[in-house]
């Protein structure tokens, strides 16, 4: 069975402090006027002060240094919530420089993912639930302001709690805005959405019960990486049984094969046959170097879910899938518990987050 968590869900209010730490990419080095437009957003629309750390705006810092300002921000009691800036790729070397005797006294809600997936998890495996999404410099420094959908949930989880249905965009968008000073000088720029495209709604597979449980998983490439390193992944895989699998891709845009290797892996660990319902999110099909056509955009997202499809009919013929949550790299993005309770309805096609 899942580990007993502790309820993060302490409700924010206006003046609440909130810790931003760069667990991952020191990317508010790099691209300042993003970072300042995310947080002027967050102080300013959501009423919240933020609190930066000595490693917020460093680029090239330490894993130590920046495990030490996570432990900080935990400990500091007149902090109420962490809001990571944005993901990376080697938040898993931070992870053994954690205090985990001082955050499992300190438990306080932290908001992240792709490669704070890491820290999700880990958090996790404290016994502490926190929330998948929410890194500032991609959805609170958003062109065009910040998306109504997104906010929603965000406000839900920081502010409202109780229960959340999740609703199915209209459009979505995936290509990447260029971060340089040129164009965040512009004061256009930032107030310009990125190209839409049409949404179908939540593809739903096996619809055909109810499941409540607490959520797991978070980006695949991130799990398969601690998977390979077998350090923050439970033995004893009941311990994930009952669990709603959260799964969704980076902008490095994973092949269809690696996804299904990935899984298949995972199977053979007797992992995947541990979860009886799934939630897949909006794989991102662009980035910014490969922009494709909308045609292979389409193509893109169909294998990753036929790949998805093949690895659980071999190790979990009996989940119930769904595809096309936005919750992962695509805009706008919802925000999940992660480790808090989600319902999925299969019969009534919902989805709902429950934050306490």
């Amino acid at each position: 069975m899942p580990p007993s968590l502790i309820c993060c869900q302490t409700r924010l209010r206006p003046g609440s402090r909130v810790a931003i730490v760069s667990p991952s990419f020191g990317a508010p080095g790099l691209f300042p006027k993003v970072h300042v437009l995310a947080m002027q957003r967050l102080e300013y629309e959501l009423q919240l002060i933020p609190v930066e750390y000595p490693t917020t705006r460093q680029t090239g810092a330490t894993p130590r240094a920046r495990a030490a300002d996570i432990n900080a921000a935990f400990a500091d009691t007149s902090i109420q919530a962490i809001m990571a800036t944005i993901g990376g790729d080697d938040q898993i070397t931070v992870l053994p420089f954690l205090d985990s005797e001082v955050i499992a006294r300190n438990p306080k809600p932290f908001f992240g993912y792709s490669d704070n997936t890491n820290l999700l998890n880990y958090l996790w495996n404290l016994g502490m639930s926190s929330y998948h999404g929410g890194s500032t410099m991609v959805h609170l420094a958003r062109p065009g302001g910040l998306h109504p959908l997104s906010t929603s949930s965000l406000r839900a989880a920081l502010f409202a709690g109780g229960d959340f249905e999740l609703q199915p965009a209209d459009a979505f968008s995936e290509d990447e805005l260029d971060w340089s000073d040129a164009v965040f000088s512009d004061p256009n720029a930032v107030h310009v959405p990125t190209l839409v495209q049409p949404s179908t709604g939540f593809y739903w597979h096996q619809p055909n019960r109810v499941i409540s449980g607490p959520s797991w998983g978070g980006n695949l490439e991130i799990l398969d990486w601690n998977l390979s390193a077998s350090r923050w992944i439970r033995t004893d895989v009941t311990d994930y049984a009952g669990c709603v699998l959260l799964l969704e891709t980076s902008e490095e845009m994973p092949s269809a094969r690696y996804v299904f290797r990935t899984l298949r892996n995972a199977g053979e660990r007797g992992l995947l046959g541990q979860f009886p319902a799934v939630l897949v999110a909006r794989p991102k099909s662009s980035n910014m170097v490969v922009q494709p056509p909308l045609e292979q955009r389409v193509q893109y997202r169909q294998e990753q879910r036929e790949a998805i499809l093949k690895a659980f009919a071999h190790y979990n013929p009996d989940a119930m899938i769904v595809f096309d949550v936005d919750f992962g790299h695509t805009d706008p993005q919802l925000i999940l518990p992660y480790g808090g309770v989600i319902t999925v309805n299969g019969p009534q096609r919902q989805i709902i987050a429950h934050f306490g």
